[in-house]
């Protein structure tokens, strides 16, 4: 780094003598992570949407792409981690991949939706002929590319936080902080992508004289063109606008080895096995589009994005409410009972939505009192989230400290490439559920299609008995799994390895051991 970017960012020096972020940083690390999750949630929002039910990939198909991508992802992001944890140079280990990596992402975000199937659908009968095979193998190599290229961003980007203080409180704040920030960039393109690609749809429609179906496919790449370049705009704040002011470990380790130190890591190995296992909690996001647009809004633009202002709305504000309460939860309860009671808590909201469409009257949940109560249920399962995803990551860090104190190793790479690890493979796991739940009731493929049509015609499908069946497993996958996953995320984590009081000492010694270590080398120089 040169002289005149650190004259422009210096570090602040507390009383204490510890080292920690400026305000300018802290600003340009948040915009960076709310454009990053921007575009995540341009493809964690309607790519499967839109493979699925524009493109009409079928969803066993669909489901075995995620499943591939993710079995790749498994080794590749722990491969970015260590990668990240070996970097040495001018701007850091972090910073030069959130320099560099924006434009990239961007590009290959547009090219998932850039694919053969603008212009025309799967013919399932003729699936791996031709055109078809085209289409199936673009949104296979684009996906998988998309993936890999945005863990060369992730990781550093949320390692990065262990990197520019020594303060635990500040670094628990920025960490809250990041979540709600991550939280309101991927809820306003969670809010307004798929109405917006809906709206585009229909003046495509309207202008062009297009069938809906190939408008459709139209609209849906020119949102997410627009929403890639908004999100990879702001991403590049993060890397041109902070500083890393820990040193690296002086040893990197290879991969094998890397894998042995989060192996022998018994906190971090809680955390990630309870991830894992929480996997279905998921489901909630990813079947909560195609509920909203052919269960609620009947695919019109205007009226999902009224539903989305009223459920998803209620989400959003329940995640980023708690999220912003958790440094002050921090400071009265431990962080493992606040992470197990929580997941816990969580359950009967979930089960609750699912009564509420299951016992109404012809299951129609659209009046007004249901949607009262429907969005209170959302407002506290957000909550819910937003718990969970703040302390997962503060607990992550806690584990890089204690493998540095017990072992004297500093991977933040590698353990952050857990939580990107989890973030993606709890994604496809949802993914892969959901598939295979369509493909079960036959919501898949050709009659995809024939939903679509039905709709274009006036239909309104949660009113016709033969659509029964789609609209109960729409309500099913965003109530129950998630409830079952709920429970299934504490049984790790039930006897955490590590209080807070722990922590605490422990990093009271690391940085004892830093000052030390940097006063030594001082006196050698001089």
């Amino acid at each position: 780094m040169s002289k005149n970017t650190q004259a422009q960012l210096p570090p602040e020096v507390g009383e204490d003598g510890l080292l920690t972020y400026t305000k300018k940083e802290k600003t340009m690390y948040l915009i960076g992570l709310a454009g990053q999750n921007v575009i995540y949630n341009v493809i964690n929002g309607i790519f499967a949407y839109f493979a699925q039910f524009t493109i009409a990939i079928p969803a066993g198909i669909l489901g075995a792409i995620m499943a591939i991508a993710r079995l790749w992802d498994a080794t590749n992001d722990f491969m970015m981690g260590t990668i990240v944890d070996k970097t040495r140079s001018k701007w850091g280990k972090c910073r030069p991949y959130l320099i560099f990596v924006p434009l990239p992402v961007l590009l290959i975000t547009i090219s998932c939706f850039a694919s053969f199937g603008v212009y025309s659908g799967v013919d399932t009968s003729t699936l791996f002929e031709g055109k078809n095979f085209l289409i199936v193998c673009w949104a296979a190599v684009t996906y998988i590319l998309w993936g890999m290229t945005y863990t060369v961003g992730d990781i550093p980007l949320w390692g990065v936080t262990s990197l520019m203080t020594e303060r635990a409180d500040d670094r628990n704040k920025l960490l809250s902080q990041a979540r709600m920030i991550a939280g309101i960039g991927g809820g306003i393109a969670m809010l307004t992508i798929q109405p917006i690609a809906n709206a585009v749809t229909a003046a495509l429609a309207k202008s062009f004289v297009w069938d809906a179906i190939f408008a459709e496919r139209v609209g849906y790449m020119a949102t997410a063109a627009i929403f890639a370049l908004v999100g990879c705009a702001l991403f590049q704040f993060a890397g041109l606008g902070i500083r890393e002011r820990i040193p690296p470990a002086g040893t990197s380790y290879t991969f094998a080895q890397n894998m042995k130190i989060i192996v022998r890591n018994k906190p971090f190995r809680q955390i990630l096995l309870s991830g894992i296992l929480g996997s279905p909690k998921m489901l909630l996001m990813t079947a909560a589009f195609p509920m909203l647009n052919f269960y609620y809004a009947n695919k019109s633009g205007k009226m999902l994005f009224l539903y989305l202002l009223l459920l998803g709305g209620g989400l959003f504000i329940g995640n980023g409410l708690f999220m912003l309460l958790v440094p002050t939860l921090n400071r009265r309860f431990e962080k493992k009972d606040l992470y197990n009671y929580s997941n816990l808590l969580s359950v009967f909201p979930y089960l609750a939505f699912f009564a509420l469409y299951y016992f109404a009257p012809g299951h129609d949940v659209t009046a007004p009192l249901y949607l009262v109560l429907s969005t209170g249920i959302f407002f506290a399962g957000g909550g819910a989230m937003g718990l969970n995803n703040v302390l997962q990551t503060q607990m992550v860090a806690d584990a890089v400290d204690y493998e540095e104190y017990h072992y004297g190793v500093r991977t933040d790479g590698v353990f952050f490439a857990g939580q990107t690890f989890l973030a993606k493979l709890t994604s496809a796991i949802a993914t892969i559920v959901s598939s295979i739940a369509y493909e079960i009731v036959g919501f898949s493929g050709d009659r995809v299609t024939e939903i679509n049509k039905f709709i274009e015609a006036g239909g309104i499908p949660r009113l016709e008995p033969k659509y029964a069946q789609f609209m109960m497993v729409l309500f099913f996958l965003v109530s129950i799994p998630p409830a079952i996953g709920s429970i299934l995320t504490v049984l790790p984590t039930w006897k955490y390895a590590l209080t807070d009081a722990e922590h605490k000492r422990i990093l009271a010694a690391l940085n004892e051991r830093r000052h030390k270590l940097e006063a030594q080398t001082q006196a050698e120089d001089s």
